[in-house]
């Protein structure tokens, strides 16, 4: 028959390692292993995060790219399809604007955010797109005019 054991006949028996008569071995990590341990954690982690510090940046910079060459420009052309002109303003992918008998609809859920939390910033016609639009986000600098702007024009 198996004894069920309170917690104060097992901390009463952990000095001798065995409790009353059973096989049951009380085991346990000292200090200076769990310190061994945690410093192992921290050395390695000193060791990669360091490179994978940069990738968020380079994330944030694709995934704006994606926006400015793929997303956006596609509700853009279903807007264009259906108006016959590229909108004015942006914010003519959500809302109706006044003159839109043949808009149909939103084309975009919610207004584009680039990956630094800016709206992008969006222009037809284009300065550098003469017969289309100017899209692109600042970057992380929010400096238009930077090295760090993502744009859907040559670079």
């Amino acid at each position: 028959m198996k004894k069920d054991f309170t917690i104060l006949e097992v901390s009463l028996k952990r000095n001798s390692g065995a409790v009353s008569g059973s096989n049951l071995f009380l085991t346990g990590f000292t200090l200076i292993e769990l310190m061994l341990v945690v410093i192992i954690i921290g050395v390695l982690s000193a060791m990669v995060v360091p490179r994978l510090a940069g990738r968020s940046e380079q994330a944030r910079i694709q995934a704006a790219k994606t926006d400015i060459n793929s997303s956006i420009p596609l509700a853009l052309d279903l807007y264009e399809m259906d108006m016959g002109q590229y909108p004015e303003s942006i914010d003519y992918l959500r809302t109706r604007p006044a003159d839109g008998e043949s808009w149909r609809g939103p084309y975009l859920k919610k207004r584009p955010m680039d990956p630094w939390n800016r709206p992008y910033t969006y222009k037809s016609p284009g300065d550098h797109n003469q017969d289309g639009y100017d899209l692109f986000s600042a970057g992380r600098d929010g400096q238009a005019g930077s090295a760090a702007d993502v744009v859907n024009w040559g670079e």
